[in-house]
């Protein structure tokens, strides 16, 4: 594999780690720069230039790992920490403080609905919604779901801390979640619109969405790799290696900046973006 192979790989990697937690949807981002200008199907084949967009979120979900790492052992009951400890993770400061706790029973409700469905729907996602036309929609459709957030949302925000959220938020935006399936929606642009308009912060929202993110995309990914094991050749490994660690600096410095800022800006610039370059791709490509 050349190294203009390899570059157009680390590009690959960029765009992921850059997109995958601000509410623009990095699937859709990938989809449009590779069928566009980059072309990995040309050399890789179909099915594994898709299983490439889908396991290279593993270096972004890596990056989730380190930064939520005390959340994570919390959750799973290998180290008990204290509110302020987990309050501080990934910002800086202390939070505001709660009576309780995150759950890993919660995590798993909100997983349901989505992994669900995707495991249902998986193989016509595959073949009909990995195209360029289909983010455009994705994108529209989600940004006008994100401007509804904002405008609509309760006056009183009750839940500042993704330990304040109830079972039945976890589920609700679970569902929301869904939509997330169509490249394009947006996981972190859908969960985050969802807990917003459920009374959440966004800060909130976005830590449960991260957090959510882990399992469902590690499950993915492993799905689309024994699915498409057979695909698979020695000579595509450098281009999957060189994806997952340009995926993974790039999401570990995109990441703590975007959860200091979305509180700050909430989500209008970004369905502003999102409309905007659903536009020019339009008059471009049609």
């Amino acid at each position: 594999m050349d190294l203009l192979t390899i570059i157009k790989a680390i590009i690959l990697g960029i765009v992921e780690g850059l997109t995958e937690f601000a509410p623009v949807s990095s699937t859709g981002h990938m989809i449009i720069v590779d069928d566009m200008w980059l072309r990995s199907q040309d050399f890789l084949g179909k099915y594994t230039a898709n299983t490439f967009k889908v396991v290279i979120q593993l270096g972004s979900i890596l990056a989730v790992v380190i930064i939520f790492r005390n959340r994570f052992i919390d959750l799973l009951g290998l180290k008990r920490f204290s509110r302020k400890q987990l309050q501080v993770e990934a910002e800086g400061k202390p939070s505001v403080e709660t009576k309780g706790r995150l759950k890993l029973a919660q995590v798993i409700v909100g997983l349901i609905p989505a992994g669900l469905l995707g495991l249902l729907f998986e193989n016509y996602i595959d073949e009909h919604l990995f195209s360029t036309s289909t983010v455009l929609i994705g994108l529209v459709i989600g940004a006008l779901f994100m401007i509804a957030a904002d405008l609509f949302a309760p006056k009183k925000i009750t839940v500042q801390s993704v330990d304040q959220i109830t079972y039945r938020q976890a589920l609700t935006v679970g569902f929301i979640q869904c939509f997330s399936l169509w490249p394009g929606f947006s996981r972190s642009g859908s969960t985050i619109s969802g807990g917003v308009l459920l009374g959440m912060s966004h800060r909130a929202a976005a830590d449960f969405t991260f957090i959510m993110a882990v399992p469902i995309m590690a499950g993915a990914s492993l799905i689309s790799l024994i699915k498409n094991w057979q695909y698979f050749t020695v000579e595509a490994l450098p281009f999957f290696i060189a994806g997952f660690i340009s995926a993974f600096v790039f999401a570990l410095l995109s990441m703590r900046f975007f959860l200091k800022l979305i509180n700050k800006i909430k989500l209008l610039p970004f369905a502003i973006y999102r409309i905007v370059l659903a536009g020019v791709l339009y008059l471009v490509i049609f």
